[in-house]
């Protein structure tokens, strides 16, 4: 036969069809690939620089190994369960016309069927190793757990057996059971497909070979569960779907007792599955089978409840006794409850004279300013340029300046890329120009400036102040909350400088440049580099910009809080990270904790739930993950270099066992914390999110007899913030307080309790003041045993002690203190509502409220004006808190207040016509004496500004010399005219004007 001719035309090469397809598809495998390696690479080069290799290579070589084990696992199992039912697969049916059905779909799978066979159990070993990867931590904790040396009430074992055993053998029997399905299902299809197994009018044919495959699944199936049903036992100590957490009456005395048994029949039901293989007797598996499932019913579900209704409900409170001191005790274990300080308060509510005598260190060291309403002072008197900017919550902090402890609000001033101009938005400008931020401000917590604005320990550009200035601390901040995404920094030496650095001056003056001279990012100088860095972050001017050199480093995920998750994914971290002044360094002070849901008989709190506030609703500070734990423990301290970004991970609790086994997992990523400088040791504090998740749970468990737990009749809430809008809890305060049994005061983070709200109603009084003790000492490697101490005080409920709640609404319906307010707000400038701090003072409970001022305009900014104070039913109102509390306390409080010094100095207020009005508390005579106290004053600090440089301060001064003089010749007048001025009162409250603070 002969072949047609060509249709090609002589000459021509004849064309190569479907060449196209396959190229592409290849072209975008490799691409794909790239982008893979691209991303996979920048990590390790990232791992590497940040000297924790190790736990990217332990983390990825656990989910490889693990993902090719479960891999491994699914594909065996379906791939041979597929491979057995094809080849016992019968020469002949049974039925012709079911021949023919089935006939026609092995005609079409006939060709693909070898590709079919090996394609199914890869896709199915896919999604089982990629499951079975994501459980990386239980595996690695289970082969290198740590003893609790604590047993469980129930069962006897070890903790660790539940937090680190029982959730990998769970994993385990899971995975296992899932495998086992899928191959079992794999299996029956193959055999049904080729007539193994046929639905017939007489019933169901299934062949010798199908049945031997068929008893073995269930039998493996059976074995499998009755495993899980005897993990179940132990599992039960961690129920937390009943009315309190852990094993209850009816779960020991029907729920593990029915499971043991459920074991025991499901082992004996999958004998009887292997010997139905054997002999080909189906009956007895069957009949088995049936048992089980009927038992499972009545002795897994109907028993129990019978147990639970007719025996337990009727004597539900004496029956459940020793299961709820199990769930108090291990509650209290697990969250470190059990070692708190428990003392009766019988806070007395009348405020007489000389009363905070005892208490003089505490009211000198009453923090004034809010770090949550402060921010745009600093911003308005510190930022200098738009292209910085200070976070919108400020961090409270205590520093040794002269001897003494004094408590800062500080922050540091960072990059703001967004803060340039439209023509100034470019590439270059935001990743090698804008780089970074400059320099620490601090401001004493206790005190504040005659006009209300903060009094400065650390301040302005060149740095200075008492914390150190540019030759004794490094202030550029390359790594920060709010650092850009990147920045491509460093340069050889003698290479101009290209960075922008700080404005020279305030006002005017020329800007400095500066080159990045640490190790913070992975080198970018090689053309390899530069095209990886360039597919991570989509940028074609990183490959092609002359702003990219040999020696350019590229400094990325720059946030501290970040930063610790990445080199510790072990670890909850803090939801504020806090600088501090450190050994000469910026640097960033992160907690971190470890967790567990798996505590036996601990009470179940969901993190995002028990932490959120008034702070992390407003965005302040950010929320913890949605996740349920029973088991914290802070038991890492972390610290960030905002200059080149260095982490230092801190084994904090040392003596916790999940860090320990965790240690035992990445044995070099963690120092022991008698590494700690003394200066980093000050500067540790109580973390928030803890001691929060700790008030939460004290709510019901500082009961901890059974009976009183049951009723519940004595539980507690913690009281919503009274100075916002919505309902949400009132966040706890740093501050440094002396408790009735400490000897000086210590930094402390406190929190208030009322009782229990229901449906939102509840009595606004005091039930309890929680302390944690804050200081960690100052000498390098050695924790302060005080460190961590809560004490709680309880206050009884006949004392009638206001909570906040009530002292608040007393502040706002006191009819002087609205009239002041109401002078305050002329001229549209709003009243703000500072923090609402509470303090165990004068025997009793007191409450300080800064009230602040701020005029309208787009740089204003609040200055402090006002304090209100509040002790039992009484109130005061002053412009200094000194004044505030002598008003309350009978004309003479019995201590001093930080801000004493500015007691008389308060500037009147400007009428709506401009001119200020005379105070109506004080004569000429005194009035011209503050005057001239106000002038000298600003002479004094107009001239130290002038020595340091600062001539945007000297130019403040002069200012205020200026006013200052203005009324000293005004109250010359007076005196002059002999106009006479009225005697103050006493004691009354009645409050002086003061002024609206200048934009």
């Amino acid at each position: 036969m002969s072949r047609p001719a060509s249709t090609v035309p002589p000459g021509r090469p004849q064309q190569r069809r479907g060449a196209l397809t396959p190229t592409l598809i290849v072209v975008a495998l490799i691409v794909v690939g790239f982008i893979f390696f691209a991303n996979v690479w920048t990590d390790v080069l990232w791992y590497q620089q940040l000297g924790f290799f190790e736990v990217f290579l332990t983390e990825n070589l656990a989910r490889i190994v693990i993902f090719l084990t479960g891999f491994a696992i699914m594909f065996a199992a379906v791939f041979f369960a597929i491979r057995i039912a094809y080849h016992a697969r019968p020469v002949y049916a049974p039925d012709s016309d079911i021949r023919d059905n089935l006939n026609r779909y092995q005609v079409q799978l006939e060709p693909v069927r070898r590709v079919v066979m090996i394609g199914l159990p890869i896709l199915f070993g896919l999604f089982a190793g990629s499951a079975a990867a994501s459980q990386w931590q239980r595996v690695l904790l289970f082969l290198n757990q740590e003893p609790f040396n604590q047993n469980d009430p129930q069962f006897g074992l070890d903790i660790s057996f539940y937090l680190m055993t029982l959730p990998f053998l769970g994993f385990v029997t899971g995975f296992l059971i899932s495998v086992t399905i899928v191959a079992g299902v794999a299996g029956i299809l193959t055999h049904y497909l080729y007539g193994s197994i046929r639905i017939m009018e007489r019933g169901i044919f299934t062949s010798r070979a199908a049945q031997i495959h068929l008893a073995v699944t269930g039998a493996a199936f059976l074995l499998l569960l009755g495993a899980n049903f005897w993990l179940d036992r132990y599992a039960s100590v961690q129920n937390s779907g009943g009315r309190w957490a852990g094993a209850l009456y009816t779960d020991v005395n029907a729920v593990i007792p029915t499971k043991s048994i459920l074991a025991v029949a499901a082992v004996l039901v999958a004998v009887l599955f292997v010997i139905a293989a054997v002999i080909g007797k189906w009956r007895l598996p069957v009949i088995g089978t049936a048992m089980l499932v009927i038992t499972s019913i009545l002795a897994g579900g109907v028993y129990p409840w019978v147990i639970q209704q007719f025996q337990v409900r009727p004597s539900e409170q004496t029956l459940e006794k020793q299961y709820i001191e199990r769930n108090i005790n291990m509650t209290r274990s697990a969250y470190g409850l059990d070692k708190i300080q428990e003392s009766v308060y019988n806070a007395t509510t009348n405020a007489t004279t000389g009363a905070l005598a005892p208490d003089a260190q505490t009211t000198a060291n009453i923090r004034l300013l809010d770090p949550n309403l402060i921010s745009d002072a600093f911003s308005q008197l510190e930022q200098y340029r738009p292209y910085y900017q200070f976070p919108s919550a400020l961090n409270v902090d205590r520093y040794e300046i002269d001897g003494k402890i004094q408590d800062t609000v500080i922050a540091v001033r960072e990059l703001n890329p967004d803060g340039l101009s439209a023509n100034q938005q470019s590439w270059l400008n935001r990743h090698v120009v804008y780089t970074h931020g400059y320099g620490v401000v601090a401001a004493k917590g206790n005190k504040f400036t005659v006009d209300g604005k903060p009094e400065f320990l650390q301040a302005g550009i060149p740095s200075t102040g008492v914390l150190g200035n540019d030759s004794t601390y490094q202030p550029r901040v390359y790594f920060g909350e709010n650092s850009p995404d990147y920045s491509i920094v460093g340069a050889p030496d003698g290479a101009p400088n290209r960075e922008q650095d700080r404005p020279a001056a305030k006002e005017g003056g020329g800007e400095t440049q500066y080159t990045f001279t640490g190790d913070g990012g992975p080198n970018v100088g090689s053309f390899f580099n530069k095209v990886l860095y360039s597919i991570k972050f989509q940028s074609s001017d990183l490959l092609l910009s002359d702003g990219v050199n040999a020696e350019s480093q590229i400094l990325y995920d720059r946030n501290p809080r970040e930063r610790v998750e990445k080199v510790a994914p072990y670890l909850t971290v803090d939801g504020n990270a806090y600088p501090a002044v450190v050994d000469g360094r910026v640097k960033w002070i992160v907690d971190g904790y470890t967790t567990s849901q798996h505590y036996p008989y601990s009470q179940q709190e969901q993190l995002s739930e028990a932490t959120a506030d008034s702070q992390t609703t407003a965005g302040r500070t950010a929320s913890l993950p949605n996740t349920s734990v029973n088991y914290i423990r802070n038991s890492v301290k972390a610290t960030v270099d905002a200059y080149d970004g260095k982490v230092t991970l801190y084994a904090w609790d040392d003596q916790d066992p999940v860090l320990k086994a965790w240690q035992n997992i990445f044995p070099s990523s963690l120092k022991p914390f008698s590494e700690m400088s003394g200066a980093l040791m000050s500067h540790v504090r109580y973390p928030e999110d803890l001691f929060k998740v700790q008030r939460e749970l004290l709510g019901r468990y500082h009961v901890t007899q059974a009976d009183n737990f049951y009723t519940n009749n004595d539980a507690w809430s913690v009281p919503n913030d009274p100075t916002v809008q919505s309902d949400v809890k009132q966040p706890p305060y740093y501050m440094s307080l002396k408790m009735p049994d400490q000897d000086k005061p210590a930094f402390q983070l406190t929190s208030s309790f009322i009782p229990q709200v229901v449906n939102g109603n509840a009595r606004n009084v005091l039930y309890g003041f929680l302390a944690a003790d804050s200081d960690a000492g100052k000498e390098k490697g050695v924790k302060a045993e005080s460190y961590g101490q809560l004490r709680l005080l309880q206050i009884p409920p006949e004392t009638n002690v206001p909570g906040p709640g009530q002292a608040q609404n007393k502040f706002n319906s006191d009819p002087t203190v609205s009239q002041a307010l109401n002078l305050l707000r002329q001229g549209a400038s709003a009243v703000l509502n500072g923090n609402l701090l509470t303090l165990p003072v004068g025997g009793g409970m007191a409450y300080v409220q800064p009230v602040y001022l701020r005029s309208t305009g787009e740089t204003s900014y609040p200055t402090l004006q006002r304090v209100l104070v509040a002790f039992g039913d009484k109130i005061g109102f002053a412009p200094t808190l000194d004044e505030a509390l002598n008003q309350l306390f009978g004309g003479a409080s019995g201590a001093s207040a930080g801000d004493s010094a500015n007691n008389g100095r308060t500037p009147a207020t400007p009428t709506p016509g401009g001119t200020p009005s005379t105070p109506g508390s004080t004569d000429a005579k005194a009035e011209l004496k503050a005057a001239l106290e106000e002038a000298n004053a600003a002479i004094k600090a107009g001239q130290e500004a002038l020595a340091r440089g600062d001539f945007a301060a000297y130019g403040e001064e002069q200012r205020k010399l200026s006013a200052a003089l203005q009324r000293a010749i005004d109250a010359e007048a007076k005196i002059a005219a002999a106009a006479p001025a009225p005697a103050p009162a006493a004691t009354t409250p009645a409050p002086t004007p003061a002024p609206t603070p200048s934009s």
